[in-house]
């Protein structure tokens, strides 16, 4: 075989796969321009293990550039000036590094975010103090827009008639214990069934009023409803900051899952107070007092332990104790009581729920107020920018409200332009804001969606010839798309990725057909169907559109159409060694020997391979073995005996077989 052939089928340089092979056992020579067939296979078998080692080295090489580089700035004295707010591509910009880079190493610290999106000076110091930079801040008066917990900050700071307002919760857990459910017995709502696999698809909050029933005592209480699956991790910690309290569901036949530590983590991070709720203690199997232990070990520990925690075993199914979490829960309200506390008189400021564009309706948001009270007609100011008025306002049942005070969630229509969730409203800066720029902040959104904010594939993939899957991504909203991206970014695989050719929200059109189209890729919606024409064109080019309504269906479908992409990995097992000492007589496609096992067994149907002076001559497999006239499934070390093996390969006295199985073993896809 030509060197140059095997590199091809190897994808891999010519010259890098001479430098590579000696390192390995294979020395052709660095100058080689053929290749043993038998050498060949042989690399080609080893080639998935010596790829493995290689990638392997260069991950450690490339850490060890890394450090070097970083330990050169900080002897060079590199130093850069900060804002309390800035791009990504300005931040790169200022650090002299590829914008993508800056990109990749915010995603490996949880920060999802493409080049025309802003981060805070925290972020982008740390940042760069990881990567060997002395950091200064810039000065005060150099700031255009500050930090969105800032300016929510700065907001409430101005409160001077407190009065106690609702609690606001947060409900996280791992996906399927029952999250969604209990939130419904708690609202005597039937959410669950509106909700495409009882999982909430977005970001939204709902009040409602819980009459204790001893004291008949009524008081309002507000929920987040965050999604219960881990691709929602982005929008479980901005949900975080904005509640007061936390409730940790977790299933009591189930346990500590992954995305119950995640959710520890965001809860810990935003030093949320927080009961734990532990759900289906109906069910067969449930050990409530097995979660408990399982919680302990990552620091959360029951009062009925000598921990801080207060824990109430629950079935949301069937009612089973919500009373009492609902009074544990108002009694961590009580505690917290200087704290839970609002002035209604002043302008309102907030948080950005959810947005997302309304075919009838335009550009609609959901705000959660935290301070004041917010009217119609109120000036929407969000960063510091007039996006338009309040027009209309509605509660969570579509009820029109005219006026929305302290903990109370919003639907407002009026925006000329969809914020983005998580950003700041504040009608109070009304006076000192500029009307947005329409049309110059429609053309950063579009500039934002076709930047691929997943590193699923670069240069080198397409030069390894990465097998990849190409997808354009529409989505309802904006949240529901960040969180499938970022999903889909904890994918990993050295030999498959995926490819993100198009992106952004609204219905599937013609354009995204094409871009579907040109790269041979796959069109995927997410609570969106596709117009007429788009749905006629994709017919006629046979391009296949996927709909989906929960995240974890469309991940999971991503990882087996990557696992269809990977080659079965191929166990061998080697059972034994065969040494001929007679040849019998040959048939047509087999002969049949005698020998003797000196090593291990020889098995019927297994595989061999037939050596000649330490060379592999060719293949067999063992059709039947006897010992005498019996015929035997398997003959053991130091007996001899007869053997029929089906080969083209002519046996001679002398050959030693090798004895092997070989599985195929489906390879799988991971989250890292």
């Amino acid at each position: 075989m030509n060197v140059t052939e095997l590199s091809r089928r190897l994808r891999i340089n010519t010259k890098e796969l001479l430098d590579i092979l000696p390192e390995y056992g294979f020395d052709i020579g660095k100058k080689a321009i053929k290749i043993d067939d038998r050498v060949a296979q042989q690399v080609m078998r080893k080639w998935r293990f010596i790829k493995k080692d290689i990638d392997q080295k260069r991950r450690v090489e490339a850490e060890a550039r890394k450090e070097k580089e970083k330990e050169l700035r900080k002897e060079m004295g590199k130093t850069i000036s900060l804002p309390n707010f800035l791009t990504v591509s300005d931040f790169a910009e200022r650090m002299e590094l590829p914008v993508t880079n800056v990109i990749m190493e915010l995603m490996k610290n949880g920060i999802l975010a493409n080049q025309n999106q802003d981060i805070d000076y925290e972020t982008a110091a740390i940042m760069a103090e990881e990567l060997g930079f002395t950091v200064t801040r810039e000065g005060e008066e150099e700031t255009i827009v500050d930090d969105k917990s800032a300016d929510l900050e700065e907001a409430l700071a101005g409160a001077k008639n407190l009065e106690t307002r609702a609690p606001v919760i947060v409900i996280m857990g791992h996906v399927d214990h029952g999250k969604t459910l209990l939130l419904d017995t708690i609202r005597k709502a039937n959410v669950v069934a509106g909700e495409a696999g009882g999982i909430t698809q977005h970001i939204g909050a709902y009040q409602t009023m819980w009459e204790d029933p001893k004291t008949k005592e009524t008081r309002p209480i507000t929920f987040i409803d965050t999604p219960g699956h881990e691709a929602f991790t982005m929008m479980r910690s901005r949900g975080a900051k904005v509640a007061d309290i936390g409730i940790l569901i977790v299933a009591a036949d189930d346990g500590v899952k992954p995305q119950t530590k995640e959710a520890i983590d965001i809860i810990k991070a935003a030093k949320l107070p927080f009961i734990v709720a532990i759900n289906k203690i109906d069910k067969e199997g449930a050990d409530p007092q097995r979660v408990r232990t399982e919680l302990s070990q990552h620091n959360i520990l029951t009062e009925e332990w000598g921990g801080d925690v207060q824990m109430v075993d629950i079935s949301a199914k069937q009612n089973m104790h919500i009373d009492k979490l609902l009074d544990v829960l108002l009694l961590v309200a009580d505690m917290q009581e200087d704290d839970i506390k609002a002035d209604a008189g002043l302008p309102a400021a907030g948080t950005i729920i959810e947005s997302h564009v309304d075919k009838g309706m335009g550009p609609v948001a959901t705000v959660l107020i935290q301070s004041g009270t917010l009217r119609k007609g109120d000036k929407l100011v969000v960063n510091g920018e007039i996006y338009g008025k309040v027009r209309a306002m509605k509660d969570h049942h579509g009820q029109d409200l005219e006026e929305a005070g302290p903990s109370v969630p919003a639907q407002i229509l009026g925006f000329k332009v969809a914020p983005v969730v998580g950003d700041v409203l504040d009608v109070g800066r009304a006076d000192s804001a500029n009307e947005i720029d329409v049309k110059q902040k429609k053309t950063q959104q579009t500039g934002a969606e076709r930047t691929t904010v997943l590193d699923a594939m670069s240069k080198d993939d397409d030069e390894e010839g990465k097998k990849t899957v190409n997808l354009v991504i529409k989505a309802d909203v904006l949240g529901s798309l960040e969180a499938i991206l970022a999903s889909l970014g904890k994918i990993r695989h050295e030999e498959v990725g995926i490819k993100i050719i198009g992106k952004g929200l609204g219905n599937i059109t013609e354009t995204d057909v094409q871009k579907a189209e040109g790269d041979n890729g796959i069109v995927v919606g997410f609570n969106v169907n596709a117009t007429s024409v788009a749905e006629e064109m994709m017919q006629d080019k046979d391009i296949t559109f996927l709909q989906y309504s929960v995240i974890y269906d469309l991940i999971n479908w991503i990882k087996e159409e990557l696992g269809k992409l990977l080659d079965d990995e191929k166990i061998v097992t080697e059972l034994g060694i065969f040494k001929t000492l007679a040849i019998f007589r040959k048939n047509k496609g087999s002969m049949i020997i005698g020998g003797k096992v000196e090593d291990g067994k020889l098995i019927k149907g297994a595989l061999v391979r037939i050596k000649r002076d330490g060379v592999v001559m060719g293949t067999g497999t063992v059709k039947e073995c006897k010992i005498g006239q019996s015929s035997e499934k398997q003959i053991t070390q130091g007996q001899e005996c007869g053997a029929e093996i089906t080969t083209k390969e002519k046996i001679q006295e002398g050959d030693v077989l090798e004895v092997y199985s070989e599985e195929s073993k489906v390879r799988e896809i991971v989250f890292e």
